[in-house]
């Protein structure tokens, strides 16, 4: 395994900001504009990291000129579309400096309250800072796939934190040491981020409507990204299955003592095809469900067994782009 390049001790104030991009060269410029206008303000030594997730239309170009026009942008194109958060991952790998900042692409983090989050890990024994939104500005359907989303990350992440999770989030850059060997397709950074510190908090901040072009996260990929993250880094879904195992032996045991007392006290034969029919279907579903637990756990390790890669770079900015870690995949530079 490679080691993680020096983090710059340049000052406290060094800052990497790390943007998972997808299919968002409307919004870019804006973004940048927005993002230097503050960072020059609060953090003169930064970098801006833009990890375009194989988004395949002109974002990659925009970032390029991005890079050109300003030293401080450095954009890595990973070969095709991996997940936000293993484009997160490469980003975070590839950061320079000793704390990292990250929002969406969209403009729906405002660059204007990073202030805000700084100040709080600076003031604060924290690690990490979330910034949670006042009011989500998202419709019905997704505002309740990102509770069941949360309620999966409660889970895993085995903190009350994870009710505030954001994708606009400040922390430690030194935290990255502890999953510096992670090689899962599957990735949290919300997890792994535990895996280095239980020092977590939140503040209230803006959270604005998407005004250029639409989300690219529907419900289907929140409540499977749920999925992953239960079935990825808890074993609450096998605890389940287990539980109503156990609950079904009971009502089993039950009913048998129910039937026995029927026949042996009064003589008589408990009927009923339906009674039986439902209690079959009750037994039956606990099993495939269990089943259905174990054959999720027995996926996870056979694409671990795949050593399929985290993700993989096909070509970035700059030479010194490149993230720090062997177990992405270098197409070429």
């Amino acid at each position: 395994m490679a080691s993680l390049s020096p983090v710059s001790l340049a000052g406290s104030d060094a800052l990497s900001v790390i943007v998972p991009v997808y299919r968002s060269a409307a919004s870019l410029p804006l973004l940048h504009e927005r993002l230097t206008a503050v960072l020059e303000a609060v953090a003169p030594d930064h970098e801006i990291i833009l990890v375009e997730d194989g988004g395949n239309d002109g974002t990659w170009s925009t970032i390029v000129s991005l890079a050109a026009a300003d030293a401080r942008v450095r954009g890595i194109r990973l070969s095709r579309n991996y997940g936000q958060h293993n484009a997160l991952l490469c980003g975070v790998r590839a950061a320079k400096n000793p704390v990292i900042v990250t929002l969406d692409d969209d403009l729906q983090h405002p660059p204007e309250e990073i202030p805000l989050l700084l100040d709080e890990l600076k003031r604060g024994d924290f690690d990490v800072v979330y910034g949670a939104p006042e009011r989500e500005q998202h419709s019905f359907w997704r505002d309740t796939a990102s509770i069941v989303t949360k309620i999966a990350l409660m889970s895993a992440m085995g903190a009350q934190t994870a009710r505030h999770v954001s994708a606009f989030r400040v922390f430690r850059t030194s935290l990255r040491d502890a999953f510096e060997n992670y090689r899962s397709p599957l990735v949290s950074i919300d997890v792994l981020l535990t895996w280095g510190t239980t020092r977590f908090t939140h503040l209230k901040v803006r959270h604005e409507p998407r005004r250029i072009g639409v989300s690219n996260y529907s419900v289907w990929k929140l409540f499977t990204h749920a999925m992953n993250m239960m079935t990825g880094f808890s074993t609450l879904p096998l605890q389940l299955a287990s539980f109503i195992g156990f609950g079904c032996t009971l009502l089993g045991i039950v009913l048998l003592a129910y039937i026995l007392e029927q026949f042996i006290v009064y003589g008589r034969v408990v009927p009923g095809f339906y009674f039986i029919a439902s209690i079959t279907t009750v037994f039956a579903g606990a099993q495939l469900f269990a089943l259905g637990m174990i054959g999720e756990y027995l996926a996870r390790m056979y694409f671990r067994s795949m050593d399929k890669p985290v993700y993989s770079v096909a070509e970035t900015t700059s030479a010194d782009t490149l993230p720090h870690c062997s177990d992405s995949r270098v197409d070429a530079t």
